[in-house]
Parts: C-alpha cells; structure tokens; sequence
C-alpha cells in the first residue's frame, strides 16, 4: 500500500490573498518542458521568439486584464519552461456586492484560458507566489523579471 501524497502549503497562513496590493507569481510547465520559445531562434533584440504555445500563454496574459477590473498585470516573462509576472491588485472605489477575485482564481483562470486555447493542460498544478511588501522588493524583482530572459541559461529552471 503507498503512502498518500502530502504536499506542503506554500501560501501565507491567514493572509487574504483578495486583497489589494502586488503579487510575484511564478507559474511552471509540466514536467520542466521547454515549449514556450522556438527552438534555437533569437529575435533581433537577443530575446528568443515565443513559440505557438507561448503566444498562447502571452494572450492568457493580456486576457487577465479584459476579465478583472481591478486587476492589472504590471510586468511579466515569458521563459521556455516557466512565467514570471507581477499582478497588481487595486482596491475597489465602488463597494458593490462583487468580491475582489482571489489570485488563486486569477492564475485558475488563466490557466484554464491557455489549456482551452491549446487542447491540455501544460501547467503544473501549483503555482509560486510571493506577496511584495515595500518598494525595496519590487524594485528588485522588476529587473529579475526583465532580465530574466537574457539569463535563460544561468536559471534555477533551466533545462535543455
């Protein structure tokens, strides 16, 4: 008889992840399977070109924002085997009975838009996340984001 599966809960203990504020979420492919780049084919500007799959995932993006109101999505990567992105969520000026989408539900929600998009699911089943606290953080993982495209190869997912 196997033993169950217990998988360790990587969200903030009593934290409302509705609230507004500034959210590094971290999703990963299946697997650690590179499909979201082209093979081998740089763009003029040095950054990989985004594969089928990975303009997919870019228009799941960019979808966040046509579906919630309130949120935006402030930067983002798209890496061979994994996203990074900042989300935003902004307090609501108008206090109708609509609750603030979780970002469970946001990144739920992306992933199903990508996974119909595609025909299955590519996703892991969770995802990371670290809530930024102060300006100090954000300031420093705004160019980890932006860079993080130009180190592909010195990455903590980087797999051939």
């Amino acid at each position: 008889m196997s033993k169950p599966i217990y998988r360790k809960n990587v969200r903030l203990k009593n934290y409302d992840y509705s609230q507004a504020g500034y959210y590094f979420i971290t999703i990963c492919v299946k697997d650690k399977r590179c499909m979201l780049w082209e093979d081998n084919v740089e763009a003029p500007s040095g950054r990989p070109n985004l594969s089928n799959i990975g303009t997919i995932v870019a228009a799941g993006i960019e979808n966040i924002t046509r579906i919630y109101e309130n949120v935006m999505i402030d930067k983002y990567a798209i890496m061979p085997n994994h996203i990074h992105m900042i989300i935003v969520l902004r307090g609501k000026e108008d206090r109708r009975a609509m609750h603030a989408p979780t970002i469970s539900r946001i990144i739920n929600q992306f992933k199903g838009f990508v996974t119909k998009q595609i025909g299955y699911s590519i996703w892991q089943k969770l995802f990371y996340d670290h809530v930024i606290r102060n300006e100090q953080e954000y300031q420093n993982i705004c160019p980890y984001i932006e860079t993080n495209p130009l180190k592909w190869m010195e990455d903590c997912y980087y797999s051939k």
